[in-house]
């Protein structure tokens, strides 16, 4: 169920994952019909750099395009990584966000890192 608090803030979501999910779509969760994701405050937050031999990224979107808001982001060292896309930011119906870590090459000993969503609930009357 998509989270709504009745005040007038930014809402949150997170998902933790490291290098052992590559290749798996983890949800990241669910936003309310009519919510704006707030570009400058979502991304991802890599606290332990992957090091897998070829490609250390991730994709960030839905299940019908996994990469809707988030291509390919950077996961090969520590930093904050901003979403990418330029896609509207307002969803039209309940949403369910994914994250997909996409490692490559030699396999990843290390990498962990937190998806973060911020968003703007629609106006309650």
């Amino acid at each position: 169920m998509a989270q709504h608090y009745h005040q007038a803030m930014i809402h949150y979501l997170r998902k933790d994952f490291t290098h052992e999910d590559n290749g798996s779509v983890l949800v990241i969760g669910e936003i309310p019909a009519g919510s704006v994701i707030c570009k400058a405050l979502s991304g991802v937050d890599v606290q332990v750099a992957f090091d897998a031999g070829t490609s250390n990224v991730a994709d960030i979107g839905t299940s019908a395009n996994d990469d809707l808001y988030g291509t390919d982001l950077a996961l090969g060292s520590i930093a904050a990584v901003p979403l990418d896309e330029g896609v509207s930011m307002k969803v039209a119906s309940d949403t369910e966000l994914t994250i997909t870590p996409a490692l490559s090459g030699t396999a990843a000993t290390a990498g962990e890192a937190t998806a973060i969503i911020a968003y703007y609930p629609p106006t309650t009357s």
